[in-house]
């Protein structure tokens, strides 16, 4: 009929590129959003290629979503990632996209999230825009607190708003895990 709108939403396939704006996973209903000429990327949740635009009156977010796919982080690598560290401080450590990432915490705070602003970048659906902070006190103290996120901020797999945190500790945001590093340091080798 003349006027009738269809029920059933048009599919993108991921690889794909599309214009600008907000798409939803068929699968899991995660939100993806993408900038002019970028190509629709497999769902970062649930591997699912299949999306939907989302509607403008809708609000797509996270906070309905349980997570399905975690970074997989291979066996060994954050052993030889503290065997590496020569200088002595607090880091956040974690293995993303194929590699290993040392991100040395200096005083004061630092932001993880998905914003461009972010001190650490993560860049994928699941982290909120300002997801969360990490506060290194002026006696060393470290802290974490969830920078009103959608998905939460985990220490050890315990949710959290604000807590310490220390040497050995993982924290999840979004499907990544960051791991808390405290080290005295080692000298450098000589040769």
């Amino acid at each position: 009929m003349i006027g009738e709108r269809s029920t059933s939403p048009e599919v993108h396939e991921a690889g794909l590129a599309a214009a600008a704006g907000s798409f939803i996973c068929l699968d899991c209903e995660l939100p993806v959003s993408l900038r002019p000429g970028e190509e629709i990327p497999e769902c970062a949740n649930c591997g699912g290629t299949r999306f939907r635009r989302a509607s403008i009156f809708e609000q797509p977010t996270t906070g309905n979503i349980s997570l399905q796919r975690h970074v997989i982080e291979p066996e060994g690598w954050l052993e030889k990632v503290r065997a590496m560290i020569s200088e002595p401080g607090n880091y956040l450590a974690m293995f993303a996209e194929g590699r290993k990432r040392v991100i040395k915490l200096d005083q004061g705070w630092s932001r993880i999230g998905r914003s461009p602003s972010a001190d650490i970048r993560l860049d994928d659906p699941t982290v909120s825009r300002r997801h969360a902070v990490v506060v290194q006190t002026a006696e060393g103290e470290l802290r974490v607190l969830d920078d009103r996120s959608l998905n939460g901020i985990y220490v050890n797999e315990e949710k959290v708003d604000w807590s310490p945190i220390a040497d050995g500790d993982r924290l999840q945001v979004g499907r990544y895990s960051l791991h808390v590093i405290e080290s005295a340091g080692q000298p450098a080798e000589t040769g």
